[in-house]
């Protein structure tokens, strides 16, 4: 049965598009038919992943957007568009995408304004809430996906509530800083209010022919993203360390301690949920999004010499502990 898992934090700026990207295509290498979903208004997924011309055909009237998806839901005019995800053509596997859309966030407005509608069982509520967790049902499906990977903004709003609501896993990308532990507190308290409120809708609604989020995505652990290197135990410098220790009690305190009385927390043997450290990649991460493709595969006709080859070609073992984990829970 595939997997869902998003990659979601409500603080911005902590890489959270380009660690996704990274992952996505090594599972595709490994053999695994991944399928990433753009859920962020910004659209920086689809800039990386597809040109500008696979973009505006997303976007266009027969486009396979995730606007275009759900766009007859956001407009009151019918139910979800079946309209198949595009190929990424860097992936050395099966890479697909649902590419993002702009308009999206006018679906918000719609999206808050049923909201309570859908807890009451109200059908139009409950299929416009549905709308998008259906559509990438439907997609994946399509592609035969062993694994979804959902990219979502950096909010706690509407659209990122019926996104997450569709994933089974979750995983906190977060940068070892004062801004990343101050936004792990108000995380938790929304998921638990969330958990109860699409426990509501999904009392109220007993049509089994329309699918409907559970809304029980399980933490599984959260990943340091852009920390700069030291040739010291921890791997960084000794102020990004610091922080580096805060962040872990705050994401036991704020996250799992909130999540695991209601069962929405992995249990590691370890009982760590550090799952794994990206160092700070610099400038070779711009080659890579000018190149389209992720920085273990750009080489000197994407512009890269010297230090920045090898450095581009040893990449991959900084994603490899993760990939290990999403693959052994997509078997």
């Amino acid at each position: 049965m595939v997997k869902t898992i998003a990659i979601f934090n409500n603080k911005g700026g902590v890489g959270k598009t380009t660690y996704m990207y990274h992952v996505a295509h090594l599972l595709a290498e490994r053999g695994l038919s991944v399928l990433m979903v753009d859920g962020d208004s910004q659209c920086n997924l689809t800039s990386y992943s597809l040109s500008d011309a696979a973009i505006r055909k997303a976007w266009s009237a027969e486009g396979n957007s995730i606007y275009r998806g759900i766009e007859l839901v956001a407009r009151g005019m019918g139910d979800i568009r079946q309209r198949a995800p595009s190929p990424v053509a860097s992936a050395k596997g099966k890479l697909y995408i649902i590419p993002g859309d702009l308009r999206l966030s006018d679906f918000e407005d719609l999206l808050g304004d049923t909201w309570s509608a859908a807890r009451g069982g109200n059908e139009p509520a409950i299929r416009a809430q549905s709308a998008i967790h259906r559509y990438i049902k439907w997609a994946a499906a399509k592609v035969n996906a062993d694994l979804v990977l959902l990219d979502l903004g950096p909010n706690l709003g509407a659209l990122n509530r019926a996104i997450l609501a569709t994933a089974d896993y979750f995983i906190t990308p977060v940068a070892p800083d004062l801004f990343s532990i101050q936004g792990t507190e108000n995380l938790g308290n929304k998921l638990v209010a969330w958990r109860k409120e699409w426990d509501q809708c999904n009392v109220s609604w007993t049509d089994p022919e329309l699918s409907i989020p559970r809304g029980r995505p399980s933490y599984l652990g959260y990943v340091v993203q852009q920390h700069n290197v030291r040739s010291n135990a921890a791997g960084m410098t000794v102020g990004w360390q610091i922080y580096g220790n805060d962040l872990e009690q705050a994401i036991l305190e704020n996250i799992i301690e909130k999540l695991a009385p209601i069962g929405q927390v992995i249990k590691w043997d370890d009982e760590g949920y550090r799952l794994g450290q990206i160092p700070n990649l610099h400038s070779l991460v711009p080659y890579s999004m000018d190149a389209k493709k992720p920085i273990f595969y750009c080489g000197s006709s994407d512009g890269l010499r010297g230090a920045h080859l090898s450095k581009a070609k040893e990449a991959a073992v900084h994603f490899e502990e993760i990939v290990d984990t999403l693959q052994a829970i997509s078997a």
